[in-house]
């Protein structure tokens, strides 16, 4: 499986200085360090803090923003910008263009956006990894029993993990040697 794009989704509250910042501006860095791509939503946050990481060793960032959010301006770390129309347009390009996702923590629209990359995951239309920060693990809670996703097999659900960087970095290492 190459791995071209990498997108990561994010809370864009987050401040620098913050261990959440670090911990995106870490990922930023690892996409660009093995030759990949970063997507992101482009503002500010854990998306400023990723794309930072990234162009910092030498990456290039696609943000993917809206023409009505017109209360933050987009991050001054992208390389290229796609502007959409509005939400949905945007959730569709995040989607699409990434080869990987990397859900960090966040609020409800990072809640969106994991859903919607875990469902179409879940339904195989999108077949592409999902690396996901642990607090989401939480979400398997909220399921039925029996109406639990699947965490093993060919459609295994997210990767949750406690350690973002680092399993990003052992994850590229392993698909770059296939």
């Amino acid at each position: 499986m190459a791995i071209r794009r990498v997108t990561v989704f994010g809370s864009s509250r987050v401040r620098p200085g913050s261990a959440a910042y670090e911990t995106a501006h870490a990922v930023g860095a690892c996409v660009a360090r093995h030759g990949c791509e970063l997507v992101n939503g482009g503002y500010g946050g854990t998306m400023e803090a990723a794309a930072r990481g990234a162009r910092e060793a030498g990456g290039e960032v696609v943000g993917i923003t809206v023409r009505t959010f017109d209360y933050a301006p987009p991050n001054q770390f992208l390389s290229r910008r796609i502007e959409t129309a509005d939400l949905f347009e945007r959730l569709a390009h995040l989607a699409t263009l990434g080869d990987l996702y990397v859900v960090l923590p966040g609020g409800t629209g990072t809640l969106l956006e994991f859903s919607l990359v875990w469902e179409l995951q879940n339904k195989g239309m999108a077949p592409k990894l999902i690396l996901a920060d642990s607090t989401w693990a939480s979400l398997l809670t909220a399921f039925p029993p029996g109406e639990r996703p699947a965490t093993d097999g060919p459609a295994a659900g997210p990767i949750f993990t406690r350690d973002l960087p680092g399993e990003l970095e052992r994850l590229l290492c392993r698909l770059g040697d296939v």
